[in-house]
């Protein structure tokens, strides 16, 4: 196939066909499901997932209250509690009221499974205050930048106000020479001596 340059008539056919298909297209029903086309210009619609959504930030939070509550007093005393009135209970009740025997192995049960969700609750808890901590020590980092800079143009300034100062003219050095010009014109016999120098 040759290449030859196109007329302006077939240009103007396949703009025809073009805005012809274009509008087919619009007055076709809109397509559903997987019959739906792809375009590019156009966000996809998010797909429900088979797992439940459920709030980041609010699961964190709740996690945090769970690991601080492990970590108190409190909990420690009604875990004690609860363990002393179990075995307690299913050594000392009727035989008939005993719902774990000597082994207790569904207390082993009850404590292995605590375990296994409060370990991961402290680590989601100590996960969170790190990014907490992180953020907290870079506005730190940039507080102190801000304080190092703002000291050293203090220091600065000072500086050159001193070199300032250095050239400024005191008052007892204008009174020096004002009394080393006044003597000198003395001297000349331009001004006559006043009586309070002469004491």
């Amino acid at each position: 196939m040759t290449d030859r340059p196109t007329t302006g008539r077939e240009r103007d056919e396949r703009r025809e066909r073009r805005r012809e298909r274009r509008e087919r297209e619009r007055s076709l029903p809109p397509l559903t499901g997987r019959e739906r086309r792809t375009r590019l210009d156009q966000p996809m619609v998010p797909r429900r997932g088979l797992l439940p959504e459920y709030d980041p930030e609010a699961f964190g939070r709740l996690s945090e209250r769970i690991a601080r509550f492990l970590g108190t007093g409190r909990f420690l005393v009604w875990m004690t509690v609860t363990i002393v009135v179990w075995v307690v209970w299913n050594v000392a009740a009727p035989p008939a009221l005993r719902f774990d025997e000597y082994p207790f192995i569904f207390l082993t049960l009850v404590l292995s499974l605590q375990a296994s969700y409060a370990a991961p609750l402290i680590l989601l808890a100590q996960n969170r205050q790190d990014d907490r901590d992180r953020v907290n020590l870079e506005q730190d980092r940039k507080r102190n930048e801000r304080s190092i800079a703002d000291t050293e143009y203090l220091t600065r300034e000072v500086a050159a106000l001193r070199m300032g100062l250095g050239e400024v003219a005191t008052r007892d050095w204008i009174r020096s020479e004002l009394q080393e010009l006044l003597k000198e014109l003395e001297q000349r016999g331009a001004v006559e001596p006043s009586p309070d120098r002469e004491r």
